[in-house]
């Protein structure tokens, strides 16, 4: 076996981050993924330095073992295209607000009509069961709207967007999550289903889980905000000559940082004596580390507190990262041939399945280069019934 999703084939009707994210994963674990793409195709398709127009850095790295076809949903023919190979698909996942695929006529209702075995996933903004139902969303908007841009402005002054597309990329992590849970219920019960995954939700779930905090309960035991996380002094500490990060965490850790670091003296210091004192005091014990880090280099720093057993790490840029010496002896970015880009570099998909590993079947396709061979296999599917 390639993988241990090899025989399940996925209709991918996403675009942009979340669902090509989740699709990219279902199709490294050896599912046969089919990107359903507009005549102009994924948008990422032109975001990022290119060789060749449409095929952006960020659209290879999204879109590895895929299949594209270029079907225009609006028109009847791609319609029916599309209708025929619900027929014999597993799963169908979309990024369209629910609206816009009642008005393509691409509805779980109408679809399970034609293959009641199918697993289809929406992923979208907004819970279409609530008010904002309708609305449009991107990451930036629900960084904004589920609580994160504000718990990162307590460390910064001001709202901030975290450096990544994190709402569209943890939501396609529980969308996957949440098709492969299908997948086992069907396999039980030889049931399909409809599946909602809202960003919006999804997120607040995911920021409120530490920042519900002090009014988990009724009435309040405190205010919101996990106060550790959004510390000002939580971040990389400056060294002699760069930067370090370090996780103190237990009581054994800052036992042995005392240690290393010769600062005995705040061994009895009562605010460092137990994880809920060095919590209600963490501006003044982050603070205090932050001092400390400041006597030595980086490198000194690296070698006492690995001596130490106390978590450590220089802060490696996009850069260092190519040159990691755990990365590189894994082969997880890795060189290889694209059929129209020539050389690229590919990253490694994450996990390791001991007796099904995933595989690369494809690297990233070019718009419709697919749409022959898809349609040639329907027409033999369709034939054989």
């Amino acid at each position: 076996m390639s993988g241990p999703l090899e025989g399940i084939r996925v209709l991918d009707l996403t675009s942009v981050v979340m669902g090509p994210y989740c699709t990219l994963m279902l199709g490294d674990m050896g599912a046969d993924v089919i990107k359903v793409e507009n005549p102009t195709g994924d948008t990422t398709r032109y975001l990022g330095p290119y060789r060749s127009k449409g095929m952006g850095s960020l659209f290879l790295h999204l879109n590895r073992n895929k299949r594209s076809i270029s079907l225009d949903l609006k028109s009847d023919e791609g319609r029916e295209t599309l209708l025929a190979l619900v027929e014999d698909a597993d799963i169908l996942v979309h990024t369209l607000r629910p609206q816009s695929m009642e008005r393509l006529g691409l509805s779980y209702d109408i679809l399970r009509k034609r293959n009641s075995k199918l697993i289809y996933c929406g992923m979208y903004g907004f819970s279409k069961e609530g008010p904002y139902g309708e609305r449009p969303a991107y990451d930036d908007i629900i960084q904004g709207e589920s609580g994160i841009a504000a718990a990162q402005g307590e460390v910064t002054g001001t709202p901030q967007y975290l450096a990544t597309v994190l709402a569209d990329k943890t939501t396609g992590l529980v969308g996957l999550s949440a098709i492969l849970s299908a997948l086992y219920h069907r396999e039980k019960t030889g049931e399909g289903q409809e599946i909602e995954v809202p960003m919006f939700e999804t997120m607040v779930s995911y920021t409120m889980i530490e920042h519900l905090y002090g009014k988990t309960f009724t009435p309040p035991e405190g205010p919101t905000y996990y106060s550790r996380v959004v510390s000002p002094y939580r971040k990389p500490y400056k060294t002699k000559n760069g930067f370090i990060g370090v996780m103190i965490y237990n009581d054994k850790h800052w036992q042995s940082f005392f240690k290393v670091s010769g600062r005995s003296d705040l061994q009895n210091d009562e605010r460092f004596s137990n994880i809920n004192e060095r919590t209600k005091y963490i501006d003044f014990v982050y603070k205090s580390v932050e001092e400390i880090i400041a006597t030595k280099t980086t490198e000194e720093w690296l070698d006492v507190l690995q001596k130490g057993d106390i978590p450590c790490t220089k802060i490696n840029t996009p850069e260092d990262l190519l040159e990691d010496p755990h990365l590189t002896q894994l082969g997880f970015f890795r060189n290889v041939k694209h059929p129209t880009e020539g050389e690229i570099r590919d990253i490694k998909f994450p996990v390791n399945f001991g007796k099904t590993p995933a595989a690369t079947k494809y690297y990233a396709p070019n718009l419709g280069e697919h749409n022959e061979e898809i349609l040639s296999e329907l027409s033999m599917n369709i034939g054989e019934k």
